[in-house]
């Protein structure tokens, strides 16, 4: 398996990904999967921006993805980013997840971000929960109720993680 920056020829993939996700399960709150052409605008948006846009492959077969996006618009957090890592249904439980996210972090310190949130979709996300923890988050918290998805009442799990100094020197520049 490989990593390498996401291409406009993968979002077909990614967006099968995802739309998969969107249908059978909590990790996104959206309850329609977004077109191709709104995948493209997202995508744009974030590797135009300049922030890491990754995909693992495997034979010429996309297995999953991930990506930081800016995690509020207010200048004051311009050093934090948002992490989404997605995997293709039958695909968990490879290391596929842990392998992007890694690379993610990488990239976003290398770029100098200094904090990494994770917005996990459902308390019971355990294997989305257990990913960020392995890789150095901690739990910052729980949104409780704060999405209405199949039927049920969903939770937001919030979890945090400092890249390179993080907060123990203001960032250059």
């Amino acid at each position: 398996m490989q990593l390498r920056a996401a291409t406009a020829d993968d979002l077909p993939a990614v967006q099968a990904i995802y739309a998969h996700h969107v249908l059978h399960g909590l990790a996104s709150f959206e309850v329609e999967p977004p077109s191709l052409a709104e995948m493209r605008s997202r995508f744009e948006s974030i590797a135009g921006g300049g922030l890491p846009y990754l995909v693992a492959v495997d034979g010429g077969r996309l297995l999953g993805y991930a990506y930081a996006a800016v995690y509020r618009a207010r200048p004051a957090y311009r050093y934090t980013v948002e992490d989404s890592v997605y995997v293709s249904h039958g695909q968990v439980g490879r290391g596929i997840g842990r392998q992007l996210l890694t690379g993610l972090i990488e990239q976003c310190r290398r770029r100098g971000y200094r904090q990494m949130l994770a917005v996990i979709g459902d308390s019971a996300n355990a294997a989305s929960i257990e990913l960020h923890r392995a890789c150095g988050f901690t739990h910052s918290g729980t949104l409780r109720s704060v999405g209405f998805k199949f039927g049920r009442w969903v939770d937001s799990v919030l979890m945090q993680r400092g890249l390179g100094e993080s907060d123990r020197s203001p960032p250059a520049g």
